[in-house]
């Protein structure tokens, strides 16, 4: 589910005049009917937040801005913030694991290490005290 996700994401950041929600159509199609509701959730709530997630990812961007990162970067930096912040009952681990792995398969040699590092900086500061308890 996070990969359709975050395909439509970086099908998204190519074309922002699109709607996130209609581009991701046809990428949440091929989920499992079970994914498909909360990949929804998911699209609708990165898209509602978008201005905040991007302003929480470069609050912790060391010598970066957002717009510098690779595309891919940015959007796995952006769905794992969003699950992070606004998803109640996925542990964090779980989070940075699953975005480390998005990393891994589409992003650069450093892209896994790179995501990791923000992301973590994000849960100890940002997330909800509740989500370390899962």
């Amino acid at each position: 589910m996070r990969e359709a996700i975050f395909k439509a994401l970086f099908q998204w950041d190519f074309n922002r005049d699109e709607n996130l929600e209609d581009i991701s159509k046809e990428h949440i199609s091929v989920l499992d009917v079970s994914l498909q509701e909360l990949a929804k959730k998911y699209v609708r709530g990165i898209r509602e937040n978008i201005l905040k997630i991007d302003e929480i990812i470069s609050k912790y961007l060391k010598n970066w801005t957002l717009d510098r990162l690779s595309v891919t970067d940015r959007n796995i930096l952006r769905l794992g913030t969003f699950e992070l912040l606004y998803i109640d009952d996925i542990p964090i681990e779980v989070t940075l694991d699953e975005m480390i792995e998005l990393g891994k398969a589409y992003g650069t040699e450093n892209s896994g290490k790179f995501v990791n590092g923000v992301l973590d900086k994000i849960a100890k500061e940002e997330a909800p005290k509740e989500k370390f308890e899962i």
